[in-house]
């Protein structure tokens, strides 16, 4: 008996198998009886039975197209792919692209980036702060006012540096410690006021605790500001400030000469409009009048020049004003906060320079700059301390009765109308 559909014999397939029969009957009557097209007469029924041999199902030809006569769906011509209907995922359709999702996930990204940047960067700045005033020492202290009050120290500290540096700088090799210029900064609800207290300023050194020693020592009488500080360092030099005045000073910010000129340099040098001619062979200041580009070798000169000045002292002080204030300014410009490759140096620079107190804290630290920034914008006042004239010792003389409003002021945090004269 044969195993091929009827028809069919082995002769039939020959050699040909896979490329039709190559009998005389017509093809059509031999392999299309299994055809059978859905009209009158023909009823629906079941296809023929499975081959033998594991030969699986075909599916007829209905109605232009290959289908299963007991209603069985193939997926034949229809695109299926996989038992899903025209070849579509399962569960529908491809969706389109979210847009709005993908910025999301670029946003939160961002977002993720900048915070941990941000925190890391907090922690590496906060790690370089040198606190190593402890105002804690400080005796017999005036109550705390209104607002906050810096006390900004530029030293004479040479420390670290190298000979040939000393050289550049023409910052001598002097021994001990002195200050070059003392500030005190005020921040509050009424703009910012920066006022310089000339280093000859006559002043009582009154008693005080040893920082090294924690003894008590006798008041020295008058001397000059600066004496203070070479006598005893930064915890006499505010225990001095805060008996003349009875202004309470809450942060001590001290920066020496090589600090300074490489701030300077860090953010890229300084712009200045120097108002006159300026020659000093002392400081190393030699500068034509106009705007220009100060580094930080000529920075220091500039801030140090006092002999060239007809104001001597009380001139370089303003100076000075204009100078940190033009710094600070030039620090918060977006070319460098958001130049990392400006930043990082600048920040750098200036954290390993500055000594601060035991309390001051990063947001401190930049509260006193974008203050200093306030002041060179015009939001606040610059100043120095009123003087009256020389003392009989020769040195300046503070007129009391204008320090006296000044310092209420302060205390209030008021705005400041005392004039300097």
């Amino acid at each position: 008996m044969n195993d091929w559909p009827e028809g069919w014999s082995d002769h039939n397939r020959g050699d040909r198998y896979g490329r039709g029969s190559g009998g005389a009957q017509a093809e059509g009557a031999r392999v299309m009886r299994q055809v059978r097209r859905r009209g009158a007469g023909v009823p629906p029924g079941p296809g023929p039975a499975a081959p033998p041999h594991g030969v699986p199902h075909q599916p007829s030809y209905v109605d232009g197209g290959y289908g299963d006569p007991a209603g069985h769906d193939s997926g034949y011509n229809t695109g299926q792919v996989y038992g899903t209907p025209g070849g579509a995922r399962p569960g529908g359709p491809r969706p389109a692209p979210n847009r709005g999702r993908r910025i999301k996930v670029t946003a939160t990204t961002v977002a993720a980036v900048l915070l941990v940047t941000t925190v890391g960067t907090y922690f590496w700045a906060d790690s370089k702060l040198n606190r190593d005033v402890d105002l804690a020492t400080v005796i017999d202290r005036p109550e705390k006012g209104e607002g906050t009050n810096y006390l900004i120290v530029g030293s004479d500290s040479r420390a670290g540096m190298s000979d040939e540096e000393k050289k550049k700088l023409h910052t001598g090799s002097a021994e001990g410690r002195r200050t070059d210029s003392m500030m005190i900064l005020h921040t509050g609800d009424n703009g910012p006021t920066l006022i310089s207290l000339p280093r000859d300023s006559n002043v009582t050194i009154p008693e005080f605790k040893g920082s090294e020693s924690g003894r008590t020592r006798a008041a020295m009488g008058a001397n000059k500001l600066n004496a203070a500080y070479s006598i005893d360092g930064p915890t006499l030099l505010v225990r001095t400030v805060e008996f003349n005045t009875g202004l309470h000073i809450d942060h001590y910010v001290e920066i020496g000469f090589a600090g300074f000129a490489n701030i300077v340099d860090a953010v890229g040098g300084v712009e200045m409009d120097i108002p006159q001619d300026i020659k000093d062979t002392k400081s190393g200041a030699d500068f034509k009048k106009g705007k220009q580009t100060l580094n930080g070798e000529e920075a220091l000169a500039f801030v140090r020049t006092r002999y060239a000045l007809a104001g001597s002292d009380l001139d370089r002080t303003k100076n000075q004003q204009k100078f940190l204030s033009a710094l600070a300014n030039q620090v918060a410009t977006p070319g460098t906060v958001l130049n990392p490759f400006k930043l990082y140096p600048t920040m750098g620079a200036g954290l390993d320079a500055l000594v601060v107190d035991k309390d001051m804290g990063l947001w401190d630290l930049a509260s006193m700059f974008w203050a200093m920034k306030g002041v060179s914008g015009g939001d606040g006042k610059s100043m120095n301390m009123p003087i009256a004239g020389s003392a009989a010792n020769g040195n300046l003389q503070w007129d009391m009765t204008k320090v006296k409003t000044l310092v209420e002021q302060l205390k209030n945090d008021e705005k400041v109308t005392v004039q300097a004269g």
